[in-house]
């Protein structure tokens, strides 16, 4: 095969193409960084594209092995994270919202798409019209319901209002099935299969793609979310990662930030999620593309 001779648009095309992953990448790199520069010598050279005053100092200081002393010495506050804590915290919330929610999604998807009954297509357009809901505006119920039910300051209670309903995840997964060959599940349902038999034996083998797809897009948005557990969350023992680098920023409201510390700990809060999307990236732009959605 032949290749292409050079052209000013391949040219162009990759000229765009570099700018692109500068402008994306710049970001995490400007993050490290910081994280490996002295918090007190980063004020003396602000723009240097390189790490000013080497140090590992905001590492050991997001992971809590840094003694008072040596944080000050670096321009720390003195605080520091308990980064395995806050990790445990937020794999539980994460996994356990996750796995109600594709769990609940694909039984929904699966009665939407693949059996009949009066007045399907009615519900399912009301459960469209739930896309166009704002989440902000059942944060004040759901937290006043999680109050009233004392379950504040528990996993419970970060978990169940989000854990039974996902208006996008029941789309995705019910035009994925829509698509679906119905003659092994004919055959099933002739042998004496009963509906959830072949949901479980026939349907949900047939959707692992996309359902690993919305497993790890349903993580990661989990695992980043701070608006929710802020609200329903003040003790160190279910309180995530992400609202633990905002309690450590502000541990010091009389001092500059430690910086190079924060910056250290969003590394570490970020990692596990950039790992994900590495593993798994080509399987989920592989499966939005066969779900049919445009």
């Amino acid at each position: 095969m032949s290749r292409r001779g050079f052209s000013p648009g391949r040219a162009l095309a990759w000229i765009y193409i570099g700018i692109v992953v500068v402008v994306t990448i710049f970001p995490f790199y400007w993050i490290l960084r910081t994280a490996l520069s002295n918090n007190y010598a980063l004020s003396t050279d602000p723009s240097s594209l390189l790490p000013v005053g080497f140090t590992l100092g905001g590492f050991k200081r997001a992971l809590g092995i840094s003694s008072i002393a040596e944080a000050q010495a670096q321009g720390g506050s003195g605080a520091s994270l308990d980064t395995a804590l806050f990790l445990r915290n937020s794999v539980i919330y994460s996994a356990g919202l996750t796995a109600c929610i594709v769990f609940c999604s694909a039984i929904a998807a699966y009665a939407f798409s693949r059996l009949q009954w009066r007045g399907r297509n009615a519900v399912f357009t009301t459960l469209l019209c739930a896309l166009m809901v704002p989440g902000i505006l059942t944060l004040l119920p759901n937290f006043v319901l999680i109050k009233d039910l004392g379950l504040t300051n528990t996993f419970a209670g970060m978990i169940l209002p989000g854990a039974f309903f996902s208006a996008f995840n029941i789309f995705f997964l019910r035009q994925f099935m829509l698509g679906l060959s119905t003659e092994i599940e004919e055959a099933a349902i002739i042998d004496g299969a009963g509906p959830l038999r072949v949901l479980f034996r026939i349907t949900l083998p047939m959707t692992a793609a996309p359902i690993t797809t919305l497993t790890m897009l349903t993580f990661i948005t989990t695992w980043n979310d701070y608006f929710w557990p802020l609200l329903v969350t003040n003790d160190d023992s279910v309180r995530p990662l992400t609202l633990a680098l905002a309690v450590f920023k502000q541990s010091s409201p009389q001092a500059a930030p430690d910086w190079a510390g924060l910056m250290a700990a969003t590394l570490i809060a970020a990692l596990p999620m950039l790992l994900l999307f590495v593993v798994f990236g080509r399987r989920i732009v592989n499966s939005i593309g066969f779900s049919g959605i445009k």
